[in-house]
Formats: C-alpha cells, structure tokens, sequence
C-alpha cells in the first residue's frame, strides 16, 4: 500500500491539474462565443462576395463567344507545381485538431507526388510548422501568429504572394486546407481550390440564368473580374482562419472538460486510496496495541 504522504500528494497535485483545466475550458469558451460571431458575419460577406463573382463571371461568359477566358478560371489538367497553404494552432492542449489538419495535408502530398507533380507547403501555425520541420519536410513559406490573432491585412499579404505567383505561372493550383467550425462539439477538414476557380461552383447549375446587372463602362469586364476574384481568394484566406480559430477554441473547450473530468474521476480513485491506506494503518496500529497488551498478561 502506498504511503500517506505520497498519496496525499497526489491529491492536492491533481486537484491542481483539474483547477487549471477547468480555467481554460472557461477561457476556451468565453474566446468562442466571440470567435463564433465573428466566423458567422464573415460567412455572410463571404457567401455574397461568391455571389456576386458568380454573377459577373456567368454575365461574361454568356455574352462572350469565346466563353470564360480568364487566367483565374483556366483549369490545368496537369499542374506542375501545386501550393498546399495549410492552416494549423499555434497553442496546443486541443484534442486531434491538428492531427486531423496534417493528415489531410500529407494525404495530399502523397497523392500529387504519386502523380510526378511538384508540391510547394505554405504553412500557418506552429504546430504545423514544428511538426514539419521535425520530419525534415521543407516547408517555402511559413507565418506564426497568424491563426491564433488573424486579421485581413495580415491574411491580404500572406496569399497575395501566391496569387502573383499562379497569374506569372510560377504555380499552376493553390489548395487551402484547415479544420473548420461545424458546431460546439464538432469539427471538419476543408479543403478549397482557390485558384484556379472552378466556374460552376460559383455559378450555379443555371447558366442562362437572367441578370439584371451591367456593367461600365463596357470592355471593362476582365479587369472587374480580375478585381474581384483576387479579393475572393483574400477574404477565403481571412475566413479559413477565422473559422479555423473558432473550431481550434472548440476543440481545446471539449479537451479540457475532458482533462477536467479525468483529473475529477482520479481525484475520486485516490481519495479512496487513501482511506484504504489510512484504514489499513489504524488496524496495523491497533493489532500492535492489542498484540503488546496481550503479551503483558
């Protein structure tokens, strides 16, 4: 049986654990609601930005004999080089988040390389990056700070480098990966083609569908366009971190309520161990007592 002290211990040390876990579920939580809000309006934005790229680009393409020709829409059938920009935490403590996140991305690697093409991986996140660098995997281009506080700025500058980079044919697809926000309890891997634009995703099914917009002056419709899918591919960018945030804050809530109720339970066990110990060293005590009294008679 172990010693008192030793166990006692044990108590007061994970009792300790669950105060610190149960601290920054509440955190956690208080850091979600907000991050949720946010994630919700910029969805919003995101989801009309699409709708009107969608427009314009079907408008051009329905009034142009030679349909959509635009170095945004091309599609390469055989990329050379592809960019994998993957988002992951800065912070660890949050479950499988970013298990799941670098997965998804050496799953990628593996299936582009099987197919002789170049992969270049843009990563976002500590945790990826160190997970990387201990593999000895290169990474070209690496940001920290930037998933656990993103702003549009900061988003802006990281992905306009790699839109220059598809529009001088130095990559031929940009695939942004990252853990998205589903609900409180719930996570899911997003992988989006940034460049080049699928057409028909944003377009809808209906390509002669009836549109009331013009556009002027008239011959300006590439640069238009050009415009608005470079702020697409930014504001994609800004919200994949956004989102990524609100499921990395979801993710570390359901981690430490888990690390709380463990450390709960084992607080439970030990105490009882205790007792037993306690118990076991008044009836050792208690023997020795009666044994001496008896052997005095």
């Amino acid at each position: 049986m172990a010693n008192l002290k030793d166990i006692k211990r044990k108590i007061g040390s994970v009792s300790n654990t669950q105060k610190t876990t149960r601290a920054m579920k509440l955190v956690s939580t208080a850091k979600l609601k907000r991050t949720e809000e946010l994630a919700k309006q910029s969805k919003v934005y995101a989801k009309k930005l699409t709708e009107m790229l969608g427009e314009i680009s079907n408008k051009i393409q329905n009034s142009n004999a030679e349909g959509l020709d635009n170095k945004f829409f091309k599609k390469s059938e055989n990329p050379k080089v592809v960019d994998i920009v993957f988002v992951t935490a800065d912070k660890g403590l949050c479950g499988g988040f970013n298990v799941q996140t670098l997965k998804r991305v050496k799953q990628l690697v593996e299936e582009y390389k099987a197919k002789d093409v170049n992969i270049r991986l843009r990563a976002v996140g500590r945790k990826g990056i160190d997970y990387f660098k201990f593999n000895n995997i290169e990474l070209s281009s690496e940001v920290v700070g930037l998933s656990s506080a993103p702003t549009y700025q900061k988003a802006q500058e990281f992905i306009s480098e790699l839109v220059d980079e598809y529009m001088n044919n130095t990559t031929d697809k940009i695939i942004l990966v990252h853990n998205g926000y589903v609900n409180i309890i719930t996570q899911e891997i997003r992988e989006d083609h940034l460049l080049p634009i699928d057409a028909s995703s944003i377009t809808g099914d209906d390509e002669n569908s009836y549109s009331d917009l013009e556009i002027e002056p008239e011959g300006n419709e590439n640069e238009l366009l050009e415009a608005l899918v470079t702020k697409y591919v930014e504001y994609n960018m800004y919200y994949a971190l956004i989102d990524s945030l609100a499921a990395e804050h979801s993710a570390r809530m359901q981690a430490m309520d888990s690390a709380t109720n463990n450390a709960k339970e084992m607080v439970a066990n030990l105490k009882v161990e205790y007792n037993k110990a306690r118990q076991q060293a008044i009836t050792t005590e208690l023997i020795e007592i009666i044994s001496g009294v008896e052997s005095m008679k």
